[in-house]
């Protein structure tokens, strides 16, 4: 790859580079001349395209970038142009650089010299001698979002599925112009929306028409004839026939909008994650900043964030995500799956309900609630249809699709609405001589090959089957709290489960499109023995002494969502004893069951904080009695110890395939945070895990 001479600020070789993103699917930029209508004049349209299709997006590597600018050098000084635009491929604009080359750089002046090029390149566009168009037709992510940021004017097509500046979510900043052009086109406060909120929000994105009314496009067309309106609408611009009206936002106030978005992360990362805080001061930065300062800056916040561990965690926990997760290990054959025409749920809570309403959205097949009572069936579907009308009135769904959705899911006081089911699963109280009562009575009426399956958090699902005629179509079906937002679902394998019920389960799960992980039939599976471990050691040390305020925050580095004791309040104490006493029984030297939550329980406290989220005194008064306090560092390492020998024996007992499994079921299920990179990684990382659990450099810089 030779020299790419881009103009602009300055130039950056490729040379140096090229050879780390040797594997890069590089990025065509084609130009072909477009005669304008309204005699407009010609437009240079070039067409940013990776030669696949959809499936595969356009990004941004070394090639990617030269290709971009020696179309640039080719239209730039060109008198006979009116215009210059930019599109991309169908389906796609450009979903941003090429992070798999990028994780591979080791020299802090590779990654300056990354950062310098894009800059190089993409500035261009907002500096030829003639105005520049992004015709945005499809995804649009991080530099590809970039890339139209700097374009004079842009149009968006309103079936575009995702525009998104998500580099926080993998501890990157926008780096080619994205925090400093961005908030002086929509303001600050839309800005953080999008460049540290959004992503910090399980990677939120916008579409097409939300991003429109933010303003980052001046114009939207429908997806149909998407080019050919927004040609036309290139000429009515430049024969001025439309006019472009921005808003002012010099005087927004940018220093209170950083500093509430800051206030907020320190709540919610304690500085665990450095991204956020470095695109806060970028954005900060941007209302006072000329063009070549701004982009300096974003250089050098690059190459600091490319060099560290979060970037490469960040693209772990991504991988497991995006990849491992669409293909669980250890899944049989999809053809082995049988048909499911009809769900049965047993029980008709909270939990219960939440699942009917997936089962119907995602399945669109009648599901049957049943309870021991008309009172809790009729609160159970009053539910169902009370969050179908939520739909409705946020526009989720149409009118009709309310209605079917409302008529498939039904209630039943026996068991006898089964018998035609294909699929049941029983979501009631964690209790053994319960369910299998329950499931004893679904078999007398159900088919053969009907699935049986349990939400159990806990329970060893062999037991649950033993009695049974046929244990072998029993399943563990562990959803996670909230259904519909968690995206975990743990799917266990009982010692006489078959392939055909674990495919059978594996399908449904792709279809209520959770991500599954085959577990073992263990105390707990992985993520609540994980957190019961974990949170059992915290609240040891408080019963030994230590103040309740300094071992609930003693982990807050780490950036977790919530903090132990705050995780207990959300699932209840009751639940928590519960899980710790089957947990104890399974594994009495490691898991204790404290004296102290036992008393809190019977006092009916809801947990140790008030709802204005001070602590409640006559909750922390429970806890008493101990006399050896630890410090905070202390009780982290304990926690963290206890989580490494943990996994470690989970690994040894085969309760997953491996720790990729672990990691992805602490990310999706416990919302262990991204930035960590799943928790064997970072337990490797800081030296916890002895021996280690991944092999050096995974997840991390290479040394």
């Amino acid at each position: 790859m030779t020299d790419t001479k881009t103009g602009g600020a300055g130039t950056a070789s490729t040379a140096d580079i090229a050879e780390i993103f040797a594997d890069e699917v590089v990025t065509r930029a084609a130009v072909r001349d477009v005669e304008l209508p309204y005699g407009a004049g010609t437009m240079a349209l070039i067409t940013l395209d990776n030669g696949f299709d959809h499936t595969k997006p356009s990004t941004f590597g070394p090639g990617g970038l030269t290709s971009l600018g020696e179309a640039l050098d080719a239209v730039a000084g060109r008198g006979d142009l009116a215009a210059v635009g930019v599109v991309g491929k169908p389906f796609v604009f450009a979903v941003g650089a090429d992070l798999k080359g990028a994780a591979l750089v080791t020299e802090r002046e590779q990654a300056l010299r990354i950062g310098k090029l894009g800059h190089d390149v993409f500035r261009r566009l907002g500096e030829l001698d003639v105005p520049s168009f992004a015709f945005v037709n499809g995804a649009a992510m991080g530099g590809g979002l970039e890339v139209a940021l700097h374009c004079t004017y842009r149009t968006i097509s309103s079936g575009v599925p995702a525009v998104a500046l998500p580099e926080c979510f993998l501890g990157l900043v926008p780096g080619w112009g994205g925090t400093q052009l961005l908030p002086r086109l929509i303001g600050p406060a839309a800005a953080v929306k999008l460049i540290v909120e959004n992503p910090l929000s399980q990677n939120r994105m916008i579409k097409g028409r939300e991003a429109f009314a933010l303003g980052v496009a001046d114009a939207m067309f429908e997806p149909a004839d998407f080019l050919e309106e927004s040609l036309r609408w290139a000429a009515q611009v430049l024969r001025g026939d439309v006019t472009v009206s921005r808003a002012d936002h010099t005087g927004d106030d940018w220093a209170k909008t950083v500093a509430d978005a800051r206030f907020l992360l320190d709540m919610r990362l304690h500085g665990a994650s450095p991204a956020p805080y470095r695109a806060l001061e970028l954005v900060e930065l941007a209302r006072t900043a000329s063009r070549d300062e701004g982009f300096d800056a974003e250089d050098q916040a690059l190459a600091d964030l490319l060099m560290g561990d979060e970037l490469r965690a960040g693209l772990y926990s991504f991988d497991l995500v995006q990849r491992r997760a669409k293909k669980p290990a250890g899944a049989p054959d999809k053809a082995l799956a049988r048909k499911v025409t009809k769900v049965g749920v047993v029980g008709a809570g909270l939990m219960a309900s939440q699942m009917a309403l997936l089962f119907a959205r995602r399945l669109e097949v009648p599901v049957v609630l049943t309870d021991l009572d008309q009172a809790r069936l009729d609160k159970g579907v009053g539910y169902v249809h009370a969050e179908v009308d939520k739909l409705l009135g946020k526009g989720r769904v149409s009118a009709d699709q309310a209605n079917r959705l409302k008529a498939l899911v039904t209630g039943s006081l026996t068991k006898d609405a089964f018998a035609d089911a294909d699929f049941v699963i029983e979501a009631v109280f964690e209790d053994m001589k319960v369910k299998r009562k329950v499931f004893a009575e679904v078999e007398e009426v159900v088919s053969a090959e009907c699935v049986l399956a349990t939400n159990t958090s806990s329970l060893s699902l062999t037991e649950m089957a033993s009695g049974l005629r046929h244990p072998e179509r029993v399943v563990g079906f562990h959803f996670f709290n909230p259904v519909a937002v968690m995206p975990l679902l743990e799917i266990v394998r009982g010692a006489e489960t078959d392939d055909a019920t674990l495919a059978t389960a594996f399908s449904v799960g792709r279809s209520l499109k959770k991500s599954s992980v085959l577990v073992k039939d263990a105390p707990a599976f992985v993520v609540n023995r994980l957190l019961t471990r974990f949170m059992g050691e915290v609240i040891g040390a408080v019963d030994e002494g230590t103040p309740l305020e300094v071992a609930d925050h003693a982990l807050d580095g780490l950036g977790l969502p919530m903090t132990p004791f705050a995780l207990m309040q959300l699932v209840g104490p009751a639940v928590a004893l519960h899980v710790a006493e089957t947990m104890h029984e399974a594994f009495p030297a490691r898991y204790g069951v404290s004296e102290n939550l036992a008393r809190l329980v019977a006092a009916g406290k809801p947990g140790v904080y008030a709802p204005d989220f001070s602590l409640d005194p006559e909750a922390v008064a429970l806890f008493t009695g101990g006399t050896s306090p630890s410090t905070a560092e202390e009780v982290r390492l304990r926690a963290l110890r206890a989580l490494a020998e943990e996994i470690g024996l989970m690994l040894q007992e085969g309760v997953v395939s491996a720790p990729q499994d672990i990691d992805l079921c602490m990310i999706l299920g416990a919302g262990w945070p991204f930035h960590l990179g799943g928790v064997t990684p970072y337990l490797d990382r800081t030296g916890i895990a002895e021996p280690r659990f991944l092999p050096p450099g995974v997840a991390s810089v290479p040394a």
